[in-house]
């Protein structure tokens, strides 16, 4: 017999590239922690944790599980033999539902659908706002046993921009399966599910001391999956730009972390054609800076930034023809390898930095960065240091090139 959340649960199981891109946001800071609520909120959108589970390599084991239900589409039944393998390798003992098959069983539900459905969520958030719908739809997840608030709220059409999507995007609670959908015109919303005769409830937002969240939402679930991780890096850009370049230099230092664990879902979005907002790569090193100042070559601020178009467009598609394209893996590790170079050069004809990336692989990353690039998108034209171009190195035409003066040296060294 199919229950009526079957089609939900199906899709969950097909996974998406921002689905993907939010999860292992997450892997790139795995939280010990001995009790569900020592993670909160929008905390979940950039760390990984399992209540009890204080082992980096438990952990570790734990969350390449879950990666692999995220992004092969695998099912519970098979997390749950992954999780019995992992439980036994690890000697881990004391966990919440120990002892008994229905215990097992309902500490692998819960630890699954809440990965996959808040991974859901966070993707999902991405394409809503790439796709700048004006009303976004609250839909009902169709369980055998509704929450009456959650039943209640079916149908409801708002802007995308109102406050109640801040607390009310769901999942809103532990087996939640509501979800969200979008439209451009209120027809549209209609047509997709939304009932213009249900209305925002009094007291939405009035907070219950018991749970520390509005009525109908679980204690630390008000929040919205995904919402503070999707644009991270391209509002970074933004500020870094307005800065001098030596403040712009240290505050680029400070984000690091964040950069390398918001790049991924860029690179998702980008590649799924739902990004078209460069985003921060990284920031020019402060000797660069001065190095530049010296040819009087001084730039403006201090960001480099990644044009959509460099990943996802004509350039891409010629590199791919060529066979120098950079991989998947290098693509993912860009931030990391822009820290420390190989070698910069400045290219005398044109002002462009030509960064050679250190990287495992014989053909090195390298990437051309226009200073002072002038960005058009509709009417807004900004000035940043772009990535321009990127592709695999050809170690012999660089050597040419820099013998025949086309490119200086000017950091690092080649050879």
């Amino acid at each position: 017999m199919t229950t009526p959340d079957a089609p939900l649960r199906a899709f969950l199981r097909r996974p998406f590239p921002e689905q993907i891109a939010a999860y292992r946001l997450r892997l790139g800071n795995l939280v010990p922690t001995r009790a569900w609520d020592e993670l909160t909120q929008a905390a979940h959108d950039r760390a990984f944790a399992v209540a009890g589970a204080t082992k980096a390599d438990l952990l570790a084991d734990l969350a390449l599980a879950i990666d692999k239900a995220v992004t092969r589409g695998t099912g519970l039944e098979e997390f749950r033999r992954d999780f019995r393998a992992l439980v036994v390798r690890h000697g881990w003992h004391g966990w919440t539902g120990e002892g008994t098959r229905s215990g097992e069983a309902w500490r692998t539900r819960v630890i699954y659908q809440t990965n996959m459905r808040t991974s859901y969520a966070a993707g999902r958030m991405a394409q809503l706002r790439a796709a700048g719908f004006r009303y976004w739809i609250y839909r009902h997840g169709g369980s055998l046993e509704p929450r009456q608030h959650h039943l209640a709220l079916d149908g409801l059409i708002l802007p995308s921009d109102h406050p109640f999507w801040d607390v009310w995007a769901p999942p809103n609670g532990w087996g939640c399966s509501c979800w969200i959908a979008g439209a451009h015109t209120m027809r549209a919303a209609v047509r997709r599910g939304g009932k213009p005769d249900v209305a925002l409830p009094d007291g939405w937002d009035a907070i219950n001391p018991r749970t520390g969240a509005p009525e109908g939402i679980d204690a630390g679930w008000g929040y919205a999956p995904g919402a503070r991780a999707s644009d991270t890096i391209t509002m970074a850009a933004r500020k870094i730009a307005a800065l001098p370049p030596a403040i712009g230099a240290d505050y680029g230092r400070s984000l690091h972390a964040v950069i390398d664990r918001h790049w991924p879902l860029w690179v998702a979005q980008t590649r799924a054609g739902l990004s078209h907002e460069p985003a921060l790569a990284g920031i020019l090193a402060p000797q660069l800076i001065e190095a530049l100042r010296a040819r009087g070559l001084a730039p403006a601020s201090s960001e480099i930034v990644m044009r959509p178009g460099v990943l996802r467009g004509p350039k891409a598609t010629r590199h791919e023809a060529a066979g120098d394209a950079l991989t998947p893996e290098q693509w993912e590790a860009l931030p990391r390898l822009l820290r420390n170079p190989a070698a910069v050069f400045v290219d005398n004809r044109t002002g462009s930095l030509v960064y050679v990336l250190n990287d495992a692989q014989d053909a090195r990353p390298q990437l051309a960065i226009r200073i002072d690039y002038k960005f058009r998108q509709n009417r807004d034209t900004r000035v940043l240091n772009a990535i321009v171009s990127a592709y695999r190195a050809n170690p012999s035409s660089l050597a040419a090139r820099l013998a025949g003066g086309v490119l200086e040296l000017i950091f690092g060294a080649f050879g």
